[in-house]
């Protein structure tokens, strides 16, 4: 097994080689709740997901830490502006981004944790930089980090640190310091700001050394991979790699993995700019959560993904197809003979599979592997050359392989009673021939969620989304 990994440091795809064999750390920048997280976030925590399930699919385990950031410029600006405070407003939008998680199917993070929960970490991090001389105070009581003391600065973002810093979370003029480049690691109380008292001083931590103090103190002061959004790379995850380097004097993080934008309209969907869409605004639409899901994770994660109408017809196609094939399995019967080539089918797909995705996640030919398994299988089901154990075998190599995507339908054993009973009934008006109460009751089970198909081995239903 070699999986290759893209590195952003590096700029090129690197074996991936855990730093302790069999055994992943892994760290995914989080929401910062201020507001609900939008399907743009979306797109780089499920590109995070699929790699965390497909390291687990090939047998390794993995330790994902998931950070939320609930102090921050945004966050005080939003709680002042509700007359709120920030825990009441951070918690809100954090459970609001725990049931979307739930919703689209996403693995929940073995540890979420809370930056205001960290203030410690973040203390001790900080008189580190303060001792070894690559921090500084002001008069106001904030803490800078001197990027004239790390002369390694710039290498993930390939940036002359003699260039001036672009992005920053506050404005250039904000805090007094001795060089425009250097960044806040620790904010200098002000009036109607939330303020901790610390060995450091009053005030409050930064936005960059959250991260570092969080993913340190679940993973280490090194771990293997760290994932985020493309808008990360600069001015954030390298200001985390010279605070973290500079405190620890070990590399950071062996592995840099950066998601590409979603667009919407041709641009960047960003709250900045108000062209967004809301998980529930597009579930609102019609769209199934698998749907939304698989439309997130269709295209490599490296490459700019449209979102729109089209991108989530194409989902939604995809998934009736995929459950269609489902239930047409698992309500096949046959006496006949196991098909001999439904191993070599189920084989060759696999290999498919597992190449494309170990080359740095390629999930496009990944997916056309399954789909194109999708319709093989419906040939063979059209022409009645699979034995029951044979439908019985695809089901679990589908399902396996689901283990990856995330978008097949949640197992259901059976239904509610009193839903058996109409699908009960409509089987025995089929077999009286009563046709008029065989598509009333099948019109009340679709209003109900039950989808009621009739085939060459009788009825089958389904769950509609």
């Amino acid at each position: 097994m070699t999986i290759q990994l893209h590195d952003t440091m590096a700029g090129a795809a690197r074996e991936l080689m855990p730093l302790e064999p069999g055994n992943v750390r892994i760290y995914s920048c989080g929401p910062t709740v201020y507001g609900p997280a939008h399907v743009g976030n979306f797109r780089s925590f499920l590109f995070a997901d699929l790699l965390v399930r497909y390291l687990r699919y090939r047998g390794l385990r993995v330790t994902w830490v998931m950070n939320i950031t609930d102090v921050d410029d945004k966050i005080i600006k939003g709680a002042r502006a509700e007359g709120v405070t920030i825990g009441e407003i951070s918690e809100r939008y954090r459970e609001g981004f725990l049931a979307d998680i739930k919703t689209l199917g996403m693995t929940v993070p073995d540890v979420m944790p809370r930056a205001t929960e960290h203030i410690p970490q973040m203390v001790e991090l900080i008189g580190k930089l303060l001792e070894r001389g690559n921090a500084y105070r002001t008069d106001d009581g904030s803490i800078f980090f001197r990027i004239a003391s790390w002369p390694a600065y710039g290498r993930l973002a390939r940036i002359d640190p003699e260039g001036m810093r672009v992005g920053e979370r506050v404005e250039a003029d904000e805090y007094g310091k001795d060089d425009v480049r250097d960044f806040a690691v620790w904010k200098g109380p002000k009036p109607d700001e939330p303020s901790w008292e610390t060995a450091i001083g009053p005030g409050r931590p930064g936005w960059h050394i959250e991260c570092s103090a969080m993913s340190m103190a679940y993973l280490g002061p090194s771990f293997d991979i760290h994932t985020g959004g493309i808008d990360l790379v600069f001015p954030h995850h390298q200001d985390e790699i010279a605070q973290s380097e500079a405190a620890t004097g070990k590399t950071f993080v062996a592995y840099w993995l950066h998601c590409a934008h979603l667009q919407m309209g041709g641009q960047k969907m960003a709250k900045s700019t108000g062209n967004i869409a809301r998980v529930g605004e597009v579930l609102g639409r019609g769209i199934s959560p698998r749907a939304l899901r698989l439309a997130l994770i269709s295209a490599h994660y490296r490459m700019a993904l449209s979102f729109g109408d089209d991108s989530l017809q194409a989902a939604s196609s995809a998934i009736d197809r995929l459950d269609a094939l489902l239930a047409a399995l698992a309500a096949y019967v046959s006496d006949g003979p196991d098909d001999a080539t439904l191993s070599t089918l189920l084989d060759g797909t696999r290999r498919a599979f597992e190449t494309a995705l170990d080359d740095d996640l390629n999930i496009s030919p990944a997916l056309a592997a399954v789909f194109e398994l999708v319709r093989e299988l419906n040939r063979r089901i059209d022409a009645r050359a699979l034995s029951t154990s044979d439908a019985r075998h695809a089901i679990g190599f589908v399902r396996d392989l689901d283990r990856v995507l995330g978008i097949a339908p949640v197992v259901v054993e059976s239904l509610a009673p009193d839903l058996q009973k109409l699908v009960d009934e409509r089987a025995a008006a089929r077999t009286a021939r009563d046709f008029a109460a065989s598509d009333r009751l099948r019109t009340v089970l679709a209003e109900r969620g039950i989808l009621v198909e009739d085939t060459r081995d009788g009825q089958r239903w389904r769950r509609a989304e």
